[in-house]
């Protein structure tokens, strides 16, 4: 079977001024969608997801480049697969190259589970489990200055009436803009738990924001009240500063989600920087995810991939949760909007926190018609700085 199309589609939801997700000083107008489609010559459709973080024009500018490496190439040859640099720290313009092979590999994974007529998970574990469990991703709404913090629970406990068992927030707004302190995030901490009680899993991501003192604080805290895992603590290339807060606590430390490659992954794994290990389909794709997954199996160290666009992503991240071992849930975003789902026929795979994927023809997705109809791309960023 041969490929005789690469193509991209970029599209856009401007969220409205209630549904703008508002989170240190950074806040975001709009939900982007990067998309890879392979087409053979038995017309057999590959879907793949790019991490569009601000640069889905440039993503699409390299699937146009690599695209002719690729047309006419036997779908099953392993050599065509392209293979992400480790360009991801920095600026998002230079990491375009491996968000887009990231798509084309999951896109790839997807065309060859549907032509054997499996889901993607079996395809690369037989033995790949039936069901993914998802948690809720949010609490990026409330601002320490202006609203009431019950924003915060008011999410939460939405969350939680939607079916899932496991949540995760972020920090809220500038802690510098109004002198907020460890010990007041942990008092609101302590005001969600006891909202949804005990049986639900709290986890924390302080997207690299905190100094080390700050982060050790909050991580014991944290630890005391039983919190899931808390999330990139600190700046994320502090590896000693990773290994420090780790070693501290009974509580899960995790991060990554920015890493596309192996090796960029082999020092945390090895220094036990890591209780969980986040990498994400979209910014790595699924061969390296995988790689990466049995190369923390070795070190007991599980993956709960980050995933913080839409479906396809979610899917292909749900897929190789499944697949692994040690793949314990998968984000899923409830900030990004109606998008996420919407752009998928059938709408949302999440049901009750659970996605079951063992029934799925590859990823187990395909596109509504009429897509850059609906979601027409608008060029720019996703989000602007704020100043106080």
């Amino acid at each position: 079977m041969r490929i005789t199309d690469v193509t991209t589609t970029n599209a856009t939801r401007m969220h409205g001024r209630d549904e703008q997700w508002f989170t240190h000083t950074f806040r975001s107008v709009k939900a982007d969608l990067s998309l890879v489609t392979i087409t053979t010559d038995e017309g057999i459709i590959g879907l793949g997801e790019a991490c569009a973080y601000g640069n889905p024009v440039q993503i699409a500018d390299w699937v146009n480049w690599l695209a002719p490496t690729l047309i006419g190439a036997d779908l099953d040859d392993p050599s065509i697969v392209p293979r992400p640099t480790g360009t991801s720290f920095a600026r998002p313009i230079e990491s375009a190259y491996d968000y887009a092979v990231s798509a084309i590999d999951c896109a790839l994974w997807d065309a060859r589970a549907r032509a054997k007529g499996l889901p993607v998970s079996r395809l690369i574990n037989p033995g790949a489990d039936d069901e993914v469990k998802f948690y809720a991703s949010g609490g990026v709404r409330y601002d320490w200055r202006t609203s009431d913090q019950r924003a915060l629970v008011d999410d939460v406990v939405g969350y939680v009436a939607q079916g899932y068992s496991a949540v995760k927030f972020r920090l809220g707004t500038s802690w510098a803009w109004d002198g907020v302190t460890p010990e007041r995030f942990l008092a609101l901490f302590d005001l969600v738990r006891a909202e949804v009680g005990d049986g639900i899993g709290l986890a924390v991501d302080a997207n690299s924001r905190l100094s080390r003192e700050e982060a050790q604080e909050v991580a014991y805290g944290l630890d005391e009240r039983g919190a899931l895992f808390f999330e990139e603590p600190i700046a994320k290339k502090d590896l000693e500063g990773y290994i420090a807060i780790t070693n501290s606590v009974d509580l899960r430390i995790s991060g990554g989600e920015t890493f596309t490659t192996l090796e960029q992954f082999r020092p945390w794994l090895e220094r036990g920087a890591y209780n969980i290990a986040q990498p994400d389909a979209g910014v790595c794709g699924i061969t390296e995810l995988i790689a990466i997954g049995k190369a923390a199996e070795r070190y007991g160290i599980d993956i709960v991939p980050h995933s913080w666009h839409n479906g396809v992503m979610a899917m292909a991240n749900a897929h190789a949760v499944a697949a692994l071992p040690n793949g314990l849930m998968v984000e899923e975003s409830k900030a990004q909007g109606p998008l996420v789902w919407d752009m998928i026929d059938g709408g949302t795979r999440v049901h009750d926190g659970v996605v079951r994927v063992a029934d799925d023809l590859g990823l187990g997705v395909t596109l509504i018609d009429d897509l850059e109809q609906t979601y027409p791309y608008v060029e720019g960023h996703y989000g602007v700085d704020v100043y106080r």
